[in-house]
């Protein structure tokens, strides 16, 4: 009977309009202080303790790191190298554009931040070598969600903080499935272009491809710091956020110089707005995972579940479904916060793994990117393109299919997400 005031009261709030954030943070306030005897104390120490996590902190820096990288010139050099490498095959600079969506994820961790500084390029420019436009369109928007399953990414830090599961282990977990969609994506994309005879490039010679992979070399270089130093132990997932941040800076302002120390501010400002609207998301989130908890939510939907019998394969196809459905309406960073503290019990009492099941949770939140109402990416490739919501989701269907199949696949091959963690820190 909670559980259901709990959420009646949640998604009404939503329906009026309002934040998500204010909306958890409102039902939270409303059910405690109308139906228990919880002192209002406890309410705001758990406001502070809530976010007095260390891997909280990755999250400002990563963003700061992909703000520097997006307005530093990174992003260019990164489409001049992919197009050197793949521009001559079957719709190139289409397929340029995956593999600089899937390199410039590895570097900034966010997926908006991937379509508009590989989008912002690269879409003007297909559109004068004569790609339709809504071709362009679907191709970025959709490997532009590459950004939150290619490590670093600040999907993973949230389901983490949310289920105290190992950072690192996520991030190792994020590189096989990651570069596995973005060979599925850019195959869907070669098939079209072939089948509908799109331009290709000339073929870039191995002394043209090496200068270009040279002067996007700095920028590549900060995968090897994230990935090699977690990986190696040199440092941990918040101190290599950290370490992005120092790293991108100095390389967009002291290196390429494509930003000047006046823009810099800006960029910082920017950067701590929006790391202030996902704390503030974190804060009200942690407030309600400890209302479900109190009322002993996730425990009785764990022994509901089990108690009907229901095994593994048919709870995560349930899962898939719930939070494809919550993607129609909520961003990642608030499915991630809400949706984890109540499925990881039930799923831990299953026997399913915790990496692989946060793979699976970060590939839906990847979809859910990509479709209306609320997709991020397609509003973000929307101001880029100039065209309507409607149009862009028939543009993406293909792609959208693709990543469907893909969601399947690691749903039930726990392998795909599993094989690298297990190689690395058994």
């Amino acid at each position: 009977m909670n559980a259901a005031i709990i959420f009646i009261l949640l998604f009404g709030l939503m329906l009026t309009g309002m934040p998500i954030s204010i909306s958890l943070g409102l039902t939270v306030l409303t059910f405690l202080f109308t139906m228990t005897d919880v002192p209002i104390q406890s309410v705001a120490l758990k406001l502070f303790t809530g976010i007095e996590k260390f891997e909280i902190m990755a999250i400002p820096f990563f963003i700061l790191a992909g703000n520097f990288l997006t307005h530093g010139g990174v992003a260019r050099r990164m489409i001049n190298f992919a197009t050197s490498m793949v521009g001559h095959w079957h719709g190139g600079l289409a397929l340029a554009g995956v593999m600089a969506c899937a390199l410039f994820a590895a570097v900034s961790g966010s997926s908006p931040a991937t379509v508009v500084a590989i989008g912002s390029i690269i879409l003007p420019a297909m559109t004068r070598q004569g790609f339709p436009k809504k071709f362009g369109a679907g191709v970025i928007t959709t490997s532009g969600a590459l950004g939150i399953l290619i490590p670093p990414s600040i999907v993973m830090v949230m389901y983490s903080v949310s289920t105290n599961t190992s950072v690192g282990k996520l991030f190792m977990a994020g590189v096989v499935p990651g570069l596995m969609l973005a060979i599925l994506l850019g195959l869907t994309t070669w098939y079209l272009a072939r089948k509908h005879n799109y331009p290709r490039l000339p073929k870039a010679s191995w002394g043209e491809r090496a200068a270009a992979f040279r002067k996007s070399g700095w920028g590549l270089f900060l995968i090897v710091i994230v990935m090699g130093g977690i990986y190696t132990g040199v440092f941990t997932p918040t101190e290599a956020a950290a370490m992005a941040a120092v790293y991108a800076f100095i390389i967009a302002v002291f290196v390429y110089k494509d930003m000047s120390l006046k823009q810099v501010p800006k960029v910082l400002l920017d950067s701590a707005s929006m790391s202030a609207m996902l704390l503030y998301i974190i804060t009200n989130a942690v407030l309600f995972s400890f209302l479900v908890t109190s009322e002993n939510i996730p425990q009785a939907m764990a022994s509901m579940i089990t108690d009907s019998g229901l095994g593994p394969i048919t709870f995560l196809l349930v899962v898939n479904v719930l939070l494809l459905l919550a993607g129609n309406v909520m961003e990642p960073s608030s499915i991630v916060l809400i949706m984890a503290p109540i499925l990881f019990p039930v799923a831990m009492k299953l026997g399913i793994d915790p990496v692989h099941f946060g793979i699976l949770i970060v590939v839906n939140m990847e979809v859910g990117m990509c479709h209306p109402p609320v997709g991020l990416n397609l509003y973000v490739a929307s101001g880029i393109t100039k065209m309507g919501i409607t149009e862009l989701t028939v543009a993406v269907m293909p792609w959208l299919l693709t990543m469907l199949v893909f969601l399947a696949l690691v749903t039930y091959v726990p392998q795909i997400s599993l094989w690298l963690p297990n190689l690395v820190f058994d």
